[in-house]
């Protein structure tokens, strides 16, 4: 598999006596995006136990690893992860698991499930779901920036209450965002994040692998917005490739918002003679939503071929809200698939008001026809702020990463993660048997950015002592190889 971010998790089995089972698997934006650097995908399985007397004793599945860029021959890592929980003495649904309005998808209707991946970098025609035909602008075109689906794999994830790391979910909402960007015959793209932004990285690697120019405004603190920004993690990507970057304060990025800010870059650059194109925070609109509801079917799909082991439905989706369209477009699919699972939306910044609303300007510029706030949950999981890490946050991010070997990134899927267990403590019934997906969105070259914070958390080298006796008596033969 080459792609992870895209992918799905598998279900993890749980002791007899524990009410639930966790799994985890990868869909956020597939192996197709670009990433930093050449990542091989790797499958892994763990199994780390929770202390005996833990009512909620369980097992996670890991779905594999990706990044959102691809390497070489197209090979691209990005991961999105699931977790799902399972009551094992409930009986699988059949029919009405999968949806009482829907019913169950027959294999023979399989290829209408699926979409037709091309080869990575082609341009193809896009032919939505059958449960999202009403939906409108249906976008012509994407490019084949992710490689999907993303198979799935067992894990187990520590401290339950008792990666698929680089870029994530971005790629899917590119694919369909910089399909556009060339239809317009735009020669250049422009879009704005934070200093250490996942997404202005993806669409710097997406839009060089276009062959378009990438002008990225990013947010800093005023004391270093007239200064080199560096190359510490997302940056040295970005600046690799050849990205302009324009940095702006947070206090002017409140003052102005990002529209009047983008508007501006727009005029900078028509000005010069370059025909750009605008691309939001997140890529979130109504357009970039296409890659999530994409992403849904993918889900199904991956239901219907039993894929995912033991489990036949999701009773809930989980994951981060930084910008909204991620959550837009699994909320609207979820809702109209035969999927039908409750969607939690952790946010990670701003409010659960100001998402509902922007979530719900996005559900109508597709002219869905629902409310927001009848499809998702939003729940407040920011903590100090955007991009600020509580240490609790990165005490579960590190034992995460050194129990199962994923890797969360600290200013989304470790405060969604972070949110959830939080809840799941403090409401233990409300989520006793369910079976939970949990969705990493990426970010690993974040976590540069926390290395201070990160460093007295982890504290496992030591300088290794060698007999004097060895020393006397090597040949040196040692090779630096």
């Amino acid at each position: 598999m080459a792609l992870m971010p895209p992918s799905l998790s598998p279900v993890a089995d749980l002791s007899r006596s524990s009410p639930l089972s966790l799994h985890f698997s990868s869909i956020s934006g597939g192996n197709s995006a670009p990433s930093a650097s050449p990542e091989q995908f790797s499958s892994l399985v763990w199994g780390s136990k929770l202390p005996s007397s833990s009512p909620f004793r369980s097992q996670f599945s890991v779905a594999g690893r990706g990044s959102d860029i691809p390497h070489r021959a197209g090979t691209s890592v990005q991961a999105a992860q699931h977790w799902s929980f399972h009551k094992e003495s409930r009986e699988r649904r059949g029919a009405e698991a999968m949806g009482s309005r829907a019913g169950v998808l027959e294999t023979e209707e399989l290829e209408e499930v699926s979409m037709e991946r091309q080869p990575m970098l082609s341009k193809a025609p896009y032919v939505p779901p059958s449960w999202a035909t009403h939906l409108h602008a249906i976008p012509s075109h994407f490019y084949s920036l992710a490689q999907l689906p993303t198979p799935i794999h067992r894990w187990k994830l520590p401290r339950l209450p008792n990666g698929m790391q680089l870029s994530g979910n971005k790629i899917r909402k590119l694919e369909f965002l910089l399909a556009d960007a060339k239809a317009q015959g735009a020669d250049c793209v422009i879009t704005i994040g934070g200093i250490q932004s996942n997404h202005c990285r993806a669409t710097a690697i997406a839009a060089r692998y276009l062959n378009m120019d990438c002008y990225l405004i990013l947010r800093t603190n005023r004391t270093l917005v007239n200064e080199d920004p560096g190359l510490m993690g997302n940056l040295l990507v970005e600046r690799l490739v050849g990205a302009h970057v324009e940095l702006v304060s947070k206090e002017e990025y409140i003052q102005l918002g990002s529209i009047v800010l983008g508007d501006l870059m727009l005029e900078k650059l028509r000005a010069k003679g370059r025909n750009p194109y605008l691309i939001p925070v997140g890529g979130s609109n109504s357009l970039g939503t296409w890659g999530y509801v994409e992403a849904v079917r993918e889900i199904e799909q991956q239901l219907v071929q039993g894929k995912v082991e033991g489990i036949s439905a999701f009773d809930d989706i989980v994951m981060a809200c930084g910008s909204g369209g991620t959550t837009a477009g699994l909320a609207l699919g979820s809702h109209l698939s035969t999927i039908r699972a409750k969607v939690h939306a952790y946010a990670v910044c701003d409010d659960p008001e100001y998402f509902y609303d922007y979530v719900q300007g996005l559900l109508d510029g597709l002219n869905a026809g629902v409310n927001s706030r009848d499809i998702v949950q939003v729940v407040n999981a920011k903590g100090l702020g955007y991009a600020l890490s509580t240490t609790e946050e990165l005490k579960l991010v590190q034992e995460v990463s050194e129990l199962t070997g994923v890797i969360l990134d600290p200013v989304y899927s470790g405060k969604a993660l972070n949110g959830m267990l939080k809840d799941m403590t403090e409401n233990p019934a409300v989520w006793e048997g369910r079976k939970v997906l949990f969705i990493h969105t990426g970010g690993l070259l974040g976590m540069y950015d926390k290395v201070n914070q990160l460093g007295p958390l982890i504290s496992n080298w030591e300088r290794l002592r060698i007999p004097e006796s060895f020393l006397k008596n090597g040949d040196g033969c040692g090779k630096m190889f």
